[in-house]
């Protein structure tokens, strides 16, 4: 029998050389091996070494508390920075912000797929998707900044289509999260709120000639372990480092919840109503566009006012819920547990998730909207100097049978109000949301009009359609006046068919609008 070798985290971290990549597991708040990463940059401060480490990732990693992917934000201990997002490693964008490091940002279900086929030695990662967004190499290439010159991207023709191929990046060291190993190396992640791609990111690793270490909670007996909850083979494993329990947290900041992992249930809570606000009006506008046995997918923040207001309504089982990070049905959860859901039907691993969206299942698709323009391309990724990144937004948004992007009209000190059926603007926002052009594409009006994709921009005071030939403006909240709360506060002029229709009167009005 194999016996797996228990490494203390400074000899799991003393197996990364100069130079290489590493690959590294986890979900926003969940999943990331803290005690490998942290001891990592231990090593690093106080020897100088590792350094000139790739960082390679799909989905955002850390709280921005210097948790997570922010372990890697040292100049001269990481070169190059390869990941889906990173508004949760702030230190880490800003290293890239300030030319320090290279930097890519690649849709974080194209890396997640990327794991498997680096596994089987693919000749590079072929999909639809990102073409005509920023990833796109005729736009910008995924590249976030001046010193990063290397093109990890192409446009080529397959049969006829225009695809893109994002080239493969061997990983020298993957670090992942696990809950139990046995002693043969098998390890289980029953107690993590999903699997993410560890399967495929040990493989991809192991067969790129690299270690695969795992962080886990304890080491059991050999063949205690039930086969069928072993996503990572022992075979695949070269090490296991056990954690301390304040590292090895299921979400930072919480503790442990088995109804995000299937090992119990929670009861079905009493539906608390939503207080009327700018939010509560766009997810009230949002829930008249469900339709029953449908596939969702809602984003964080404004988006998840609609599954309140579903729930209110009591047509909250129209809709199954999903999440990029791999759950299938029950109540998603935000915040720093984002990626996990209570009583989900299934756990599926990311890729086949992604897999999943970019063939169309989804039939809805609610998310955040930051930036749109004339065009109707929107942008959640880039602001000035910061940088967010894309996530899975480009997946999901770029694939959905229809698209509805959800935001405030305005931003920064918005303040609003209902009176006798009407929208009052009491404070404006300080800044445009609709602009002329959009920093960075994240979303393409574009490509939706070539494909036939059906768009919808949903904001508190007007609703808007992307159309062949631009941005029409349908809607407007009753009590606003077109021209000076909506048209002049805007970086262009919104097609119209002629009459603006007033948007439904329920949606202000405190009872229940009666969607069931």
């Amino acid at each position: 029998m194999k016996r797996v070798k228990v490494l203390e985290p400074s000899e799991a971290a003393m197996l990364v050389k100069d130079g290489d990549t590493v690959a590294t597991g986890g979900f926003v708040g969940s999943g990331s091996p803290e005690t490998l990463t942290r001891a990592l940059e231990k090593r690093f401060e106080e020897t100088g070494s590792p350094k000139n480490l790739t960082l390679f990732h799909a989905a955002g990693q850390g709280n921005r508390d210097g948790s997570a992917s922010d372990h890697f934000a040292h100049e001269g201990m990481t070169r190059r920075a390869i990941c889906g997002h990173y508004n949760m490693a702030p230190k880490l964008g800003q290293l890239i912000i300030d030319n320090k490091i290279e930097g890519y940002n690649l849709p974080q279900g194209v890396i997640s797929q990327m794991f498997r086929d680096i596994a089987g030695h693919k000749v590079g990662t072929l999909t639809h998707v990102g073409l005509n967004t920023y990833v796109d190499p005729r736009v910008e290439g995924g590249k976030l900044n001046e010193i990063t010159k290397e093109d990890i991207v192409e446009v080529v023709n397959v049969l006829g289509e225009e695809r893109l191929i994002y080239k493969p990046v061997p990983i020298d060291v993957c670090f992942i999260r696990g809950s139990y190993a046995d002693e043969s190396g098998n390890v289980s992640l029953q107690r993590e709120v999903t699997q993410c791609d560890a399967t495929s990111m040990a493989q991809a690793t192991k067969n790129s000639g690299g270690k695969v270490i795992v962080q886990v909670e304890k080491v059991v007996k050999a063949g205690s372990l039930d086969p069928k909850l072993v996503k990572i083979p022992g075979i695949y494993v070269d090490a296991v480092v056990v954690s301390s329990p304040e590292e090895h947290e299921q979400c930072i900041g919480h503790a442990y919840d088995p109804t995000l992992t299937g090992e119990a249930t929670a009861p079905d809570g009493a539906v608390v109503p939503v207080p009327m606000s700018a939010k509560k009006i766009i997810g009230r506008r949002a829930a008249m566009e469900l339709k029953e046995n449908t596939v969702v997918n809602l984003g964080i923040g404004i988006p998840e006012y609609i599954s309140m207001v579903a729930n209110e309504e009591g047509i909250g089982d129209y809709m199954t819920l999903t999440v990029e990070a791999g759950p299938v049905g029950g109540v998603p959860l935000g915040g720093s547990q984002f990626g996990a859901s209570v009583n989900a039907d299934c756990y599926l691993d990311q890729n086949y998730q992604f897999d999943f969206y970019d063939g169309g299942g989804i039939d809805l698709a609610f998310l955040g909207l930051a930036q749109a323009d004339r065009n109707g391309n929107v942008n959640v990724s880039k602001f000035g100097p910061r940088i967010a990144g894309c996530g899975g937004f480009i997946n999901i948004t770029q694939n959905a049978k229809k698209v509805f992007f959800c935001g405030t009209f305005t931003a920064g000190g918005l303040k609003t109000s209902v009176e006798n059926g009407k929208l009052i603007i009491k404070q404006e926002g300080k800044e445009m949301k609709f602009i002329k052009d959009v920093e960075q594409i994240t979303f393409s009006g574009e490509y939706a009009n070539k494909t036939g994709q059906p768009v919808m921009y949903i904001t508190e005071r007007a609703v808007f359609e992307l159309r062949k030939d631009g941005l029409y403006l349908t809607e407007a909240a009753p009590g606003i006046d077109i021209k000076t709360q909506i048209i002049d506060l805007m970086g262009f002029e919104p097609k119209t068919d002629g009459e603006v229709k007033t948007m439904d009167m329920r949606i202000f009005k405190e009872e229940l609008m009666g969607l069931k």
